[in-house]
């Protein structure tokens, strides 16, 4: 269980590179980024919720106990492992569950009752597993949207736990099975101001640890003048394909279910 603070702001392209060089001096690309000759690798996450979209219909309320449920893969073409994963969010504390998955047929244990993975084995990873699998059984979660975009991301050198990450070609589609990568299917893409502020199509997270925020984190959001909002994935991908504004009153969005 990972419980950290994560920051975000929306900014313009031009401002990556500065802000890439203010944060390499204290961090180094990540593995997916090092592997990539640009910088920036694919991260495909399928958010579940339930039938009547209650992990959704949270988030619109501003619930301030709220979690979501996603299956997240890395690349173009990716292969297992997934990622399980479930977000709770607490005011502004986050608490993530990650289990890895390296069974092809993992997603039979959600939709075949008695079916049991290959390599369950024990420990954390194991006891993830079980969250995520007892998440789906007691809200009858499925599949709904699958969301794809273009993440840079910078790890910290000098602290425990802290990362900078950039994200942008935001697109998503409608997804009802268990797979967790994009296909051949279309997607659409999300780049107009009801998402984005005006000249803004970056999403930049900062992550660290509830128990201390780094010091040149803190300089960074002052030196580059950073305004902190908030801004959800599921919550845009969902106001995409169902014809939503996300600015829209709780009362009118919720008819919509």
């Amino acid at each position: 269980m990972l419980e950290r603070y994560e920051l975000k702001y929306l900014i313009p392209v031009e401002m990556i590179g500065p802000i890439s060089d203010f944060a390499s001096v204290y961090c180094s690309l990540d593995h997916y980024s090092t592997c990539s000759d640009t910088g920036f690798y694919r991260v495909n996450s399928l958010y579940l919720d339930s039938p009547d979209y209650l992990f959704l219909r949270m988030r619109l309320e501003g619930v301030q106990n709220r979690f979501n449920m996603r299956v997240r893969s890395y690349g173009d073409d990716p292969d297992v492992p997934y990622f399980l994963e479930l977000k709770q969010k607490t005011g502004g504390v986050v608490r993530k569950y990650r289990a890895a998955e390296t069974d092809k047929e993992w997603y039979r244990v959600y939709t075949e009752p008695g079916f049991i993975a290959k390599g369950e084995g024990d420990g954390e990873n194991a006891l993830n597993k079980q969250r995520f699998e007892r998440m789906v059984y007691t809200y009858d979660a499925a599949p709904k949207i699958l969301t794809q975009y273009l993440r840079k991301a910078w790890v910290s050198n000098v602290d425990d736990y802290a990362r900078v990450t950039f994200d942008t070609d935001l697109k998503f589609r409608p997804q009802t099975t268990y797979q967790p990568v994009p296909g051949r299917g279309w997607m659409v893409s999300c780049d107009h101001t009801l998402a984005f502020d005006p000249g803004c199509s970056v999403i930049l997270e900062l992550k660290c640890y509830t128990s201390r925020v780094p010091l040149w984190m803190i300089d960074l959001i002052r030196f580059f003048h950073l305004q902190r909002r908030s801004f959800s994935k599921y919550l845009t991908g969902a106001s995409e394909l169902m014809g939503l504004h996300r600015y829209d009153s709780a009362s009118r969005v919720s008819a919509v279910f």
